[in-house]
């Protein structure tokens, strides 16, 4: 089976779809919202996700794994958790990690990687 990818440059690609299975590179907020809050950088990112999610033909309810990286794991766990909780639908929990990392860019709060399922 072929190898999907999209919105591609040189050094990565936002999207890679293989074997009914959506592979989406590390997501952060929108740059509008990188100046805000842990909670507010969750809900642009998931927004983000969501997004590109639906151009490879799926959504959330399908994701299979999610990476959360934050910032600052004590200050910004309860907050990204908070958006998280209300953004998910019941019974659809994929597995998932939560890791403190040094970010790219110092403004960055939080990132997201994930793997989600075709339907």
């Amino acid at each position: 089976m072929a190898i999907q990818r999209l919105h591609t440059n040189h050094r990565m690609s936002q999207i890679v779809i293989h074997q009914n299975t959506v592979y989406l590179a590390g997501q952060v907020a929108a740059d509008d919202d990188l100046a805000k809050d842990a909670a507010e950088q969750t809900r642009s990112t998931l927004q983000e996700i969501e997004k590109l999610l639906a151009e490879a033909g799926t959504n959330k309810t399908n994701i299979l794994s999610v990476t959360i990286y934050l910032k600052d794991i004590d200050a910004d766990f309860e907050a990204m958790n908070s958006v998280w909780d209300q953004w998910l639908p019941a019974g659809t929990a994929p597995a998932r990690a939560t890791v403190e990392a040094k970010l790219c860019e110092p403004e960055i709060l939080v990132e997201m990687s994930v793997v989600a399922a075709l339907p």
